[in-house]
């Protein structure tokens, strides 16, 4: 076991539930997350509090992907870096990014994307970058959306809740490992996304009763998926 994955349980119940314990968050669907083996998660992104929403809502330890500029934070950057946060290059190509997120599900890790590559400040849900779907692909792995709403109006003090709806795990069997490939499954993902954010919405406004379950991917993506032994 390495250092990052020694010391996640620790953030998640410490660090991350506090964080996640101000936004109130209920998840849905964690259970559909692999218990093992390589998996992306593509998420939606509009406040800094999705990151300990989603990370104690996930059961698995998860290397999230953060721009480069929170990592040059004094003491942010150190911190996030603690808990195997990858840094990245917004806009430009980054290969040793590209290759570390490779390389943590090609281990069998669980990778964290907000695939809009910013946060949304519409409140919707915006267009997913290819990154989710390029790695996915690349190293045949799962990939399994997670959608949140709420967080778009939350701030320090008022402690509005968040909810989280969980996706099954997508495969994109027969697409080229290429940039044709990434746009076509990178479709796939916005749509999933969105399908799950909707719900979530409509959760959300209707009082996030406690037993809910998000809505069925399409039968086209939901291949099986195998899990290491």
């Amino acid at each position: 076991m390495n250092r990052v994955e020694a010391l996640w349980p620790l953030g998640r119940y410490t660090f991350g539930w506090l964080g996640a314990l101000t936004a109130r968050v209920r998840y849905y669907g964690s259970d559909r997350i692999p218990p093992k083996g390589g998996v992306v998660l593509a998420l939606n992104h509009f406040s800094w509090i999705d990151i300990p929403c989603f990370g104690v809502a996930c059961p698995r330890n998860t290397y999230f992907v953060a721009k480069v500029e929170a990592h040059k934070v004094p003491g942010l950057g150190q911190f996030i870096r603690t808990f195997g946060a990858i840094s990245v290059r917004r806009g430009e190509s980054d290969r040793e990014a590209v290759r570390r997120m490779r390389e943590v599900v090609r281990e069998g890790g669980v990778l964290g994307l907000f695939v809009e590559g910013t946060r949304q400040r519409s409140g919707v849900p915006g267009e997913a970058q290819p990154g989710a779907a390029m790695v996915a692909l690349q190293e045949d792995v799962p990939v399994v959306c997670g959608a949140i709403h709420g967080t778009q109006d939350y701030k320090l003090g008022n402690f509005a809740p968040a909810t989280v709806a969980w996706g099954e795990p997508l495969r994109f069997e027969g697409l080229p490992r290429g940039a044709k490939g990434y746009r076509e499954a990178s479709t796939e993902i916005q749509a999933e996304i969105h399908r799950l954010w909707s719900w979530a919405k409509d959760v959300h406004e209707a009082g996030r009763p406690r037993h809910a379950v998000p809505p069925s991917a399409p039968a086209h993506l939901r291949a099986p998926v195998t899990l290491p032994r």
